[in-house]
This record gives structure tokens, C-alpha cells and sequence, in this order.
């Protein structure tokens, strides 16, 4: 039978042209990722991490042998298609022609060596694109992959166009041109063919207008001048009359370092995968034409040009964008290239140490996305925020725990402990040519626990101390970071302001380079000013420089010298008077990061007006937009804010903005917990000062969305709310993420937050916040196996309720201390703790709690075999509900019931207690709780007999399982391959 695999679209299978029904998405997925490597053994690990991502579910390998199981079946009875399984993972045998992925990549190698019909070949790849590929699927490695995918599409109509071009079909493709040119508007290589084509369509001054644009666009945005190529394509045109450009044909351009490996033949399946693809080669020149190919060594611009993809797609990519303009370190990144080759018995370090501001991370960032191809297996970046002026750097718990969720480790599996926690990762990327960058590093303490531990990764560490001690005791490698020299920092000022502007003033361009110390930082300040005022002479650059009395030495100690204030000064006076004062303000945000909501609340504008200002700053190189709608500054430009503001400002306005500030995040986060939570007891914090409105969140999801971008903003907030003196901001806050942390397990996180409260709150005399705080503190330390500071801290918050007369919170921290119990494996005082829950709950009348204890006594009692009592207890809980029209808490209650009954063997009456949860969790809304109770519905039916039944149930509770990763998925999964296939179980 012949098969065929379509992922260049929709991912679609045929069999003798009859389309397969392939399953839902997970399985398709698990399919794709076999295929985009076929005939070559995938190991289990990476399987799921490119199957699932970071939403790796509880018993994933079960559902990934279910679905590997189901495949074999759907293709056994044809004959060319094989998956097997052995130690070393899964391996999907098939003709790599058989799937139009791999055609498409034969057809372009087959297309660099053709000769006449490389045309035809190149239009017989296209031709197999239906969309994008892999249709609605998504996990990060896929969403890598497809890049890759995209950038050989993109460079294959690009050859093709190169040869309608030569061919004197400029008519033909000038509206394809026109689209391309639009959607990629930094692609010098479409710009340079669509002026060529304007030019033959006799449109001579379209075509030069058209250099003008990009030639714009890049100086102003990218700080830098159009390719040799694209200026000789516009003198080509400017001299049209005398000669006009007519490019004679070449061989096409050799295709960048496949995305993807290209799969082999089934007869060579057994043959070892290498471990890190061959070398890029080197770039042709290309059609001698204009509009070809930028050279392999320019630097990587924004959409549109080609960037060094990896051989295995999948993996973890937290790289940020390379720098957009990188001269000399010739020396530095030879010491550097030393570690792409697998050291022997262990894995490489170097250290990059300098001074601040001399450019150690654009040094690593430059050679990591060089080098990106030698680590298939991904790549790992955090910066520690060693050197931030208020001390918030990133401890090794923080940052391992970024690894691990990065390694798509899901919250619910990562150990308890840093020690614990470094073993995992430390393991999951043992065996991997994986590639880790630590930035800006304070002291060798600090990112010791953070090096793998086997051979194949390499680690980059930066940081202005030398790290003696990572090199005498970790065998580092030390890569020391001088200034530029002068060559280095003409060459930069060349690259950055054109080579004709320089050549004109070598005087004034000698002088800033000395003025600047030859520091690269304050260089690039420089350029950016020149490259924003391309009117401005370079001399009238130097006397301001001279006029700033004083040169610009290095930063000693972290601290910015008065010159480089000057040279900030610069963009800063620039700026209109509303940019200006929002870059003054920001530098009152504690945080790395400002959102546009955040912006509008330091302004008190409007979100449009605040976008707009974040324009001008971004234009002006005095913020950087990291992500959509996010900014974020250099450490020393925030710092100069700060100074701006409070030479501005003033006292009475910084206040205001603070106390806005701290009100919008407050009352956002307080909001987004009701979200995540809403049956918490409230706390009341006072009402939000004008201009300090809470930002909008419709849903849990984008709760959790919040909370997650702006999860290290919150920890700064909290520390610096405790520090300027606004303590109840400082404590309220940290009672508003505590939901977020518990829920996403970020343990480490929330002692910080509490302990900074805390304090806050004992500054305050507020005995209540205190009780809070120690309650947040001993749930932390439980989850973090701390029990005896557990045991103290929750003592302390019901000592505290207890004086203030609360009973509802007493009730609820003795819940807590029954979780205690628990872990101390003490069950029958953890019973204990929970009877005495309800007896406070119901001395405070609070019939909400005391239905929520009756029920948590109710399942103990069934755990431990008092099913009669259980049962009385949940309709008791029930009657509660009921007559307080909680509807929510009573369909909890029918699902307890049917748990009950499930266990106590009364099958009928569990049948009938789920079916009403269901009814009632319909009604309100709780697809969670309706996913639940169809697990359990399916049991009651299966132990009854009902087997039909328990599958359907199973099979309606299924998708919502899997939508939420819920972690009774694969549970569930399993009842069903038990089910349907028993024999192979």
C-alpha cells in the first residue's frame, strides 16, 4: 500500500490516496515529531518535551505508549511504515520520500547542484506547501522547527525569483516582490530584486525610493547601513543609462544548515544520529545580480533574514536576541569557540569578566547565537542580576527552578529542596549538547550549583568579578574582557554610522573614541545619537563630549562616572517633554520590566498615549521592547532614571507616583487572586488613588497570564514597598500572590515575599497581617519538607488569630496544621486538627468553611475506612450548601458522595450522586469539577458492570483532562487502552 505523510499543511496521512483519521491532537503530534526525524531513533525524553512542551502531564510515558500503540495499529496492515521501541527511544522507519517534508528538502539539495532544471526543481518543492505547516499544532520545539521550515521556503522562492530575474521575467514577479517586500521590510535581499524589477519595468524612481526606505528604516531602527550589495544594486541604478544592471546567471546559493536533519533511507535507520550537525558553510556570492544574499557573515537582522538554525529544533530556545552590531573580540571569541567540542569527562566552562559596560553580554550573546548549531539539544540563558543596584539578584534556587519549568519540568513534579532540584536538572541534561549562558554573575557561590554536570554542555559565565574561584576550583576557563581597541572602536563607529560619514571626520571620530575611554557601552550611546541625527556633524558629537569636561572611564564597582551620565543625557534631552518625563518615572519601578499598562499609571495617561511615548523611548535606544508590550532597560539607564526623577521631580510627586504605582499592582494582583481562588477569605485594602486603576483580567487564564509576566516585578515591588515605607502595600501584596505561588509551586518564592512582608507588617503593629504572613510562611515551609519551621510559623498564626478573636482563620490554620500531620505521618492527628477546623468554624457561623471541613473529614474518615460516617458527613456539608445557596460547594459535595459510596462499594448510589455534581457543576461553570466527577462516574460504572458506560464517561472526561493537564489524565488514558487493548497491556 503507499503512504504519505502531508505536514507542510494540515497534518494528513493517505493510504492509497484515501485520507487516515489520525486522532486528536496529542497523537498527531506524537506522529509529527516522529516523522520530522524519521529513520532516526528519538529518545524517550525528548519525545515527550517535543510532544508536550511544558505541559508535560502526570504518567506522560503511559500516553505516549497508548498513542504509539494506536499509530502501529493504524498503518500495521500496510507494510511501509514501522515503529519500534528500544532502550535508546522510538524509531519510525519509512520512505523518507513518503513524506513531504523530507521530499521538499531533497528537492532544494537537489536544486544547488542542478543545472538548467534547477527551475523546475525549485517550483516542484514550493508546490508541496498547502499552509503552514503543521496546520494548529504547537509546542515550542515544533514552533522552532517550523521557522526553520519557513526561512528554506522563504530562501527557495527567494532562488527562484533570482531566476525569473535573470531570465528577464521582471514583469512576472514584481506583485509577489511587492507582498514580500511588505511582510519582510528589513530583507535587504527582497528589497535588492524588487528594485530591480521596478528598474527593467522601467520604474527607475520607484526603485530608488524604494533604497531610501530601507536605508531609513534601518539607520533609525537598527542603527546600521544597507549590505555592500543592495549599495551597489542602487549605484547600478542610479548609473542605469551608461549601465544598465543586468545580473548574469550563477549557481543558487547553498541553502543555510538544515532545520532538520534529512531523514535517511529505512535501510540505514540502525546507523548512529551524530550528535551535532556539520559545520554552516560558507554563503556563495550568489546571483551577480542586485538583491542576493546577504554574506554568511553578517550580523542576523529583525524577520526576513536567515538565522543559524539547529539540527534538533525541539528543546529549550532562551537566548535573547543577538546583538545587532558586534565588532572585533577576535581574540575572545577564539578562547570561546574552544568549548563547541565536547570536552572528555566533563562539561566546559568559561568565564567572561570585565568591567560593566565593556560588553561581556553582547560578547556571550554573539558567539551563544554563532555557535546555537553545536548544542542541538537547546540552549539556557538567565541573567542573575548580580550587580543591580537594589540587590535583587537571582539566587541558584531561582534560577534552577527557570531551568527545570525551561526542561519542561511541570510545577507538581519539581522536587523539594535546591539540592534536590539541582540533581534533576543536573540529570535531565546529562547525555545533551546543551548550551547554558549565566549573565552578569556576582561571585562564583552564585552560579556554582547551576553547571551541568556531564560532558557535551558547555556554560558561559559574565560577570565584573573575576571568578577565581570558579577557575582554580571548577577548571573554568578565563576569558578576560578589555576595552575596545582604537581599531575595534573605529570599526564600530564605522559599522554603526556608515563608512562615508566616518571617513569624513577621522579627527572628531579619534576624538570620541578616546573621549569614550574606548568603553563600549558609552560608544553605542554615542552611535545612536549620530545614527537618531544623521544632520549632526561628528564634531559637533565631540565638542559636547569635550564640553561634558571629563572622560568616560570605565564603571568602578557599579557605579556610573558623571561622563556617561552626560552621554545618557544626550538621548534623554532629545526626548519630548511626555518621553521624557515616563523615562524619568520608570526608574521609580523596582522591577526589570514595565508593561504599557504600567507605563499609562506612572504617566496618568491613557494606554494609547503611554504606548506612544514607549515609541519614542524605544527609537531613542533608552528602552528595549523584549517582548510584545514589554520594555525593559540596561541596569546603568535605569539607574540614570532614578537620578533623572529625583532631579526632576518633586517629593510630593514621587510620592504620588509611587503610591500609584504600588495601588495599581496591589489591586490587580489582589483581583487576579479572587480570580485563581475566590472562595479565600478576603481581605479589604482600601480603595485605589485616583490614576491607579487595576488592570482588566476576564478569566483564571489570564489571571495566571498576569501573574506569570510580572511574577519578578511583584517580589521587587513587595521588598521595595517594605523598604520605602508603604508596609501595608508590602503585605497586602504578598497576601495577593500568595495564591499564584502556591498554585504554580513556586515555594522558595513565597518565603521571600512573605519574610519581606512580614517585617513590613511587624513595622506596622498589625497583629492580623502578621497572622497572615506566618499562616503564608508555614504553608510554604510544609511544601518545602521545612516542618519544624512549619510547625512554628503556623503556631505563631494561630496564637495571633486566636488573640484577635478570629475564628475562621483559626479554623483555617488548623487545616494547615493537618497538612503537617500529614507529612509527620500523624493521620489520626491530622484528623484531629480538622475536627477542630469545624468546631471553630462553626462557633464563627461560618457555614461556608464548616461545609468545606465536614467535607475534608469526610474524606479522611473514607480513607481511613469509616465509610457510614463519611457518607453522613457529606450530606451534612450538603444540607449546608443547599440552604445557603452555594451551589458550587454542593456539587463539590455530590462528587465527595459519589467517592464515598464508590469506596464503601454501593455502586448505584455513587452512579446517581455523580450524575447530580455533574448537573450542578454544568451550572455553574466548573469544568475542572465536571472533569472529576466523569473519572469518577466511569469507575462507579465500571466496578458495577456497566463497562460500556464507564467508557464513555471516561471518554467525555478525557478532552477536559488533557485541555487543563489535569494530573488525573493519563489516569484516565490508561483505563482507556486497558479498555480497548488489553492483550498488549
Amino acid at each position: 500500500m503507499a503512504v504519505e505523510f502531508l505536514l507542510l499543511g494540515d497534518v494528513r496521512a493517505r493510504i492509497d490516496g484515501q485520507p487516515v483519521e489520525l486522532g486528536h491532537a496529542r497523537q498527531r503530534g506524537v506522529l509529527l515529531a516522529l516523522l520530522i526525524d524519521a529513520n532516526r531513533r528519538v529518545p524517550a525524553d525528548r519525545l515527550l518535551d517535543r510532544v508536550w512542551g511544558d505541559q508535560l502531564p502526570q504518567r506522560a510515558r503511559n500516553a505516549l505508549s497508548g498513542y504509539v500503540s494506536r499509530l502501529r495499529r493504524l498503518f500495521a496492515a500496510t507494510g511501509a511504515v514501522t515503529i519500534t521501541r528500544d532502550a535508546d527511544g522510538y524509531l519510525a522507519r519509512v520512505d523518507p520520500d513518503a513524506v513531504d517534508l523530507h521530499r521538499f528538502r531533497r528537492l532544494l539539495t537537489r536544486a544547488r547542484s542542478a543545472g538548467p532544471d534547477r527551475g523546475e526543481l525549485l517550483e516542484q518543492a514550493l508546490a508541496l506547501w498547502r499552509g503552514e505547516a503543521f496546520g494548529g499544532l504547537d509546542t515550542p520545539w515544533l514552533s522552532g522547527v517550523r521557522a526553520g521550515l519557513d526561512a528554506d521556503r522563504l530562501a527557495a522562492e527567494l532562488d527562484l525569483t533570482d531566476l525569473a530575474l535573470a531570465r528577464g521575467r521582471h514583469r512576472e514577479v514584481l506583485g509577489d516582490l511587492a507582498a514580500r517586500a511588505a511582510a519582510h521590510p528589513y530583507d535587504e535581499r527582497i528589497a535588492g530584486q524588487l528594485m530591480t524589477a521596478l528598474y527593467r519595468s522601467g520604474r527607475q524612481a520607484e526603485a530608488l525610493r524604494r533604497y531610501q526606505d530601507i536605508r531609513s528604516r534601518l539607520a533609525e531602527e537598527l542603527g546600521t547601513d544597507p549590505t555592500a550589495a543592495l549599495q551597489r544594486c542602487h549605484r547600478q541604478i542610479l548609473a542605469g543609462a551608461a549601465a544598465p544592471p543586468l545580473p548574469a546567471p550563477s549557481p543558487l546559493a547553498p541553502s543555510p544548515p538544515a532545520a532538520l536533519p534529512v531523514a535517511t533511507p529505512p535501510a540505514a535507520a540502525t546507523a548512529p544520529a551524530a550528535t551535532a550537525p556539520a559545520a554552516a558553510p560558507a554563503a556563495a556570492p550568489g546571483l551577480a545580480a542586485p538583491g542576493l544574499a546577504a554574506p554568511a557573515s553578517a550580523a542576523p537582522g529583525p524577520a526576513g533574514r536567515r538565522e543559524d538554525r539547529r539540527a534538533e529544533a525541539g528543546a529549550p530556545r532562551q537566548l535573547p536576541a543577538p546583538p545587532s552590531v558586534f565588532t572585533g573580540r577576535v581574540t575572545e571569541l577564539s578562547l570561546l569557540d574552544a568549548l563547541r567540542e565536547p570536552a572528555p569527562d566533563a562539561a566546559a566552562t568559561a568565564v567572561v569578566s570585565g568591567s560593566a559596560g565593556v560588553g561581556k553580554t553582547t560578547l556571550a550573546l554573539h558567539w551563544a547565537h554563532r555557535v546555537a548549531g553545536h548544542f542541538p539539544d537547546g540552549q539556557l540563558y538567565v541573567n542573575l542580576r548580580g550587580f543591580d543596584q537594589d540587590g535583587a539578584t537571582v539566587g541558584p534556587e531561582e534560577a534552577v527552578r527557570g531551568f527545570l519549568d525551561a526542561l519542561g519540568v511541570p510545577a507538581r513534579r519539581v522536587p523539594i529542596g535546591l539540592a534536590a532540584q539541582t540533581a534533576l536538572y543536573r540529570s535531565l541534561v546529562a547525555g545533551r549538547r546543551l548550551l547554558v549562558i549565566l549573565d552578569n554573575a556576582r561571585d562564583a557561590a552564585q552560579v556554582r550549583q547551576l553547571l551541568p554536570g556531564g560532558a557535551g554542555c558547555a556554560t558561559v559565565v559574565t560577570s565584573r568579578d573575576q571568578l577565581a574561584g570558579l577557575v582554580a576550583l571548577d577548571a573554568a576557563r578565563p576569558v578576560t574582557l578589555d576595552l575596545f581597541t582604537p581599531a575595534d572602536a573605529r570599526a564600530f563607529l564605522t559599522r554603526r554610522l556608515g563608512a562615508e560619514r566616518v571617513a569624513g571626520e577621522p579627527a572628531a571620530v579619534d576624538e570620541i573614541v578616546a573621549r569614550c575611554a574606548r568603553l563600549p557601552l558609552a560608544l553605542a550611546v554615542v552611535a545612536a545619537r549620530a545614527a537618531a541625527h544623521r544632520g549632526f556633524r561628528i564634531a559637533e558629537l565631540a565638542a559636547e563630549l569635550r564640553a561634558a569636561g571629563g572622560s568616560l572611564d570605565p564603571f568602578d564597582g557599579g557605579e556610573p562616572a558623571a561622563d556617561v551620565r552626560a552621554v545618557f543625557s544626550w538621548s534623554y534631552d532629545a526626548l519630548g517633554p511626555g518621553a521624557a518625563r515616563l523615562f524619568r518615572l520608570a526608574g521609580l519601578h523596582p522591577g526589570a520590566e514595565l508593561s504599557v499598562p504600567v507605563a499609562a499609571v506612572l504617566t496618568d495617561l491613557p494606554p494609547a498615549a503611554a504606548r506612544r511615548l514607549l515609541t519614542e523611548l524605544v527609537r531613542a535606544h533608552l528602552v528595549t521592547e523584549r517582548s510584545p508590550g514589554r520594555y525593559t532597560g540596561h541596569d546603568l539607564l535605569r539607574a540614570y532614571a532614578a537620578e533623572r526623577a529625583g532631579a526632576e521631580e518633586p517629593a510630593a510627586e514621587l510620592r504620588a507616583v509611587r503610591l500609584r504605582l504600588l495601588d495599581h499592582y496591589l489591586h490587580t494582583a489582589y483581583a487576579a487572586d479572587r480570580l485563581l481562588y475566590p472562595h479565600r477569605d478576603p481581605i479589604v485594602p482600601a480603595e485605589p488613588v485616583p490614576g491607579a486603576a487595576p488592570g482588566q483580567l476576564a478569566d483564571r487564564a489570564a489571571a495566571t497570564a498576569w501573574f506569570r509576566a510580572e511574577h519578578r516585578n511583584l517580589l521587587a515591588l513587595i521588598d521595595g514597598a517594605a523598604r520605602a515605607g508603604f508596609d501595608g502595600h508590602a503585605w497586602q501584596l504578598a497576601w495577593s500572590v500568595t495564591s499564584y505561588f502556591n498554585l504554580s509551586g513556586h515555594w522558595h518564592d513565597q518565603v521571600t515575599a512573605q519574610e519581606a512582608a512580614l517585617a513590613a507588617a511587624r513595622r506596622l503593629g498589625d497583629a492580623a497581617a502578621q497572622a497572615h504572613l506566618h499562616r503564608n510562611l508555614g504553608r510554604a515551609c510544609t511544601q518545602l519538607g521545612r516542618l519544624d519551621r512549619a510547625g512554628r510559623e503556623l503556631a505563631r498564626a494561630l496564637e495571633l488569630f486566636g488573640a484577635a478573636g478570629d475564628r475562621a482563620n483559626q479554623a483555617q490554620t488548623h487545616v494547615n496544621i493537618a497538612r503537617v500531620r500529614e507529612q509527620q505521618g500523624r493521620d489520626l492527628d491530622a484528623l484531629h486538627e480538622d475536627r477542630r477546623s469545624l468546631e471553630l468554624y462553626r462557633a464563627a457561623r461560618h457555614l461556608t468553611g464548616q461545609a468545606r471541613a465536614l467535607n475534608n473529614i469526610a474524606c479522611m474518615l473514607s480513607r481511613l475506612g469509616e465509610h457510614d460516617e463519611a457518607r453522613a458527613l457529606c450530606r451534612q456539608a450538603l444540607e449546608i450548601n443547599e440552604s445557603i445557596g452555594n451551589r458550587h460547594g454542593a456539587a463539590t459535595n455530590w462528587q465527595s458522595l459519589g467517592v464515598v459510596e464508590h469506596a464503601a462499594g454501593a455502586y448505584r448510589e455513587a452512579i446517581t450522586a455523580c450524575r447530580r455534581a455533574l448537573e450542578l457543576f454544568g451550572e455553574v461553570g466548573d469544568r475542572g469539577g465536571a472533569a472529576e466527577t466523569w473519572v469518577c462516574l466511569g469507575e462507579a460504572r465500571q466496578a458495577s458492570g456497566a463497562a460500556d458506560g464507564a467508557v464513555a464517561a471516561w471518554e467525555r472526561a478525557l478532552p477536559l483532562l488533557d485541555e487543563m493537564g489535569h494530573p488525573d489524565t493519563e489516569r484516565v488514558r490508561r483505563y482507556l487502552a486497558d479498555r480497548f487493548e488489553p492483550a498488549t497491556r
